[in-house]
C-alpha cells in the first residue's frame, strides 16, 4: 500500500467535504436563469424601441399609401401610356427627330383624336338627350295606343299615369342633381390633366427613368437587366399601338357600314365602337351590341338591324382571323385562360383601365420571370472524373 506524502491533506485544500467551499447551502436542483433574464435591460429596452418604431413606420406608410392611392392610380395610368407610346417616340427619333419634338408631335396627335371624339360625342348627345327628354312624355301617352299589351298592364296597374309622372319629374330630378355632375365633371376633368401632364414628364424622361432602373442593380447584371427592360417596353408598346391601329379599322369599317345604311349617329357610333374595341374579350361585343341596338331603333329591324347584325358578325371573324394576328403577332404571348384570368383580375381593381393595362403588365412579368425560370430548369453541370493516380 501506498503510503501518502507527508504534510499532503486528505481533501483539497478549500473544500469542505465532498462540497466545495462557498457552495454550502446552494439547491443544485434549481433552473439556470432564463435567456431573457440574462440579457441585459438596456438591449432589451433598444430591441422594443426598434420594434416600435418599425411598427409605426410601417403604419405610417400603409396610411400614406391609402390616402394617395387616387393619385397613384394615376401616376400608373400615365406611366403605362408612357410606356405604350415610347415606340412611337423612337420611330420618330430614329428618322432625325430630336426626342422633345417627337414627344410634342405624339401628344399633339393623341389630343386631336381625343378632341375628335368629343367632338362627336358630346354635341349629338346634348341635341339628342334634350330632344328626348321633350318627347318623352309624348312617347308615353302614345304607347298604350300602339301596343294592346301594355294597355291592359297601364290599365291594371296604372301605369301610364305613374311613367307619365315620373317623366315629368325626370328634369326636376336631373337639374337638382345638377351640382353633383358638374363636380363629378371637374374631378374627372382634373384627373385627365393630371395623367396628361404626368405623361408627358415621363415620355420626356423614359431614357433617363430606364437608366435610372438599370443601375438598381450590381454592374455584373446591369446588361441583362437592361435587355429585360427593353423588351418590356417594346411589348408594352407593341400591344398598346397594335390594339389602337385595331380599334381604328373597327371605327372606319362601323362608320362606312352605318354611313351606307343611313343609321343616325354613325360617327359617335364608330367612336364607340372603337373605344370599346380596346376592352380585351367582351370590347367588341360590346361595341357591337350597341351599334345593332341603335340600327333597330332608328331605322328598324329589316333591313337595317339585319344588315349591321350581319356586318358586326362578318368583321369580328376578320378582325380576329385576319387583321389582329398580323398587327399584333407575337406582341404579347399569353395562353387565352391567363389573358381571361388576369383582365377579370384588372377590371375588377381598376375597372376598364385595368383590364387595358393587365394584358400587356402581365406580359411583361412573363418576360421578366422567363430567364429566372430557364436557369432554374437548366441541368446542373457534369462533375469531371479524377484522375486515377
Amino acid at each position: 500500500m501506498e503510503a501518502k506524502p507527508p504534510g499532503r491533506p486528505d481533501k483539497p485544500i478549500g473544500t469542505a467535504g465532498d462540497k466545495p467551499i462557498g457552495t454550502a447551502g446552494v439547491d443544485e436542483t434549481a433552473e439556470p436563469p432564463s435567456l431573457i433574464a440574462r440579457v441585459p435591460f438596456g438591449l432589451v429596452f433598444r430591441w422594443a424601441a426598434a420594434a416600435t418604431l418599425g411598427v409605426l413606420v410601417v403604419l405610417l406608410s400603409g396610411y400614406t399609401l391609402y390616402a394617395v392611392r387616387d393619385l397613384l392610380v394615376l401616376v400608373m395610368i400615365a406611366l403605362f401610356v408612357a410606356v405604350s407610346l415610347d415606340p412611337a417616340v423612337r420611330w420618330l427619333v430614329r428618322r432625325g427627330l430630336k426626342r422633345p419634338v417627337a414627344v410634342t408631335l405624339v401628344i399633339v396627335f393623341m389630343l386631336a383624336l381625343f378632341g375628335v371624339f368629343i367632338w362627336s360625342i358630346v354635341p349629338p348627345l346634348v341635341e339628342q338627350g334634350g330632344r328626348l327628354f321633350a318627347d318623352l312624355p309624348g312617347y308615353l301617352r302614345k304607347l298604350p295606343e300602339e301596343s294592346k299589351s301594355f294597355r291592359e298592364l297601364s290599365d291594371r296597374y296604372n301605369l301610364t299615369n305613374r311613367l307619365s309622372a315620373l317623366a315629368a319629374d325626370l328634369p326636376t330630378r336631373i337639374a337638382g342633381s345638377a351640382i353633383g355632375f358638374v363636380q363629378q365633371f371637374l374631378g374627372a376633368l382634373l384627373s385627365t390633366v393630371t395623367v396628361i401632364v404626368l405623361t408627358i414628364y415621363f415620355m420626356a424622361d423614359m431614357p433617363r427613368m430606364r437608366r435610372g432602373l438599370v443601375r438598381l442593380f450590381p454592374h455584373r447584371r446591369r446588361p441583362q437587366v437592361a435587355e429585360i427592360v427593353n423588351v418590356v417596353v417594346d411589348k408594352v408598346g407593341a400591344y398598346m399601338i397594335g390594339n389602337l391601329i385595331i380599334s381604328l379599322f373597327a371605327g372606319v369599317a362601323t362608320f362606312l357600314c352605318l354611313s351606307l345604311l343611313r343609321v343616325p349617329f354613325a360617327l359617335p357610333l364608330a367612336v364607340t365602337v372603337a373605344i370599346t374595341d380596346l376592352i380585351p374579350l367582351i370590347g367588341a361585343t360590346l361595341g357591337a351590341a350597341i351599334g345593332v341596338l341603335v340600327a333597330l331603333f332608328t331605322v328598324g329591324p329589316w333591313p337595317g338591324g339585319v344588315v349591321v347584325l350581319a356586318f358586326f358578325i362578318v368583321y369580328q371573324q376578320v378582325e380576329n382571323y385576319l387583321i389582329a394576328p398580323r398587327v399584333l403577332r407575337n406582341s404579347v404571348d399569353l395562353p387565352s385562360v391567363a389573358v381571361l384570368l388576369v383582365a377579370l383580375i384588372g377590371g375588377s381593381v381598376l375597372g376598364v383601365v385595368g383590364a387595358l393595362m393587365s394584358i400587356p403588365i402581365a406580359a411583361a412579368v412573363k418576360v421578366v420571370l422567363t430567364p429566372t425560370i430557364a436557369t432554374m430548369h437548366q441541368p446542373p453541370p457534369p462533375v469531371e472524373a479524377k484522375p486515377e493516380a
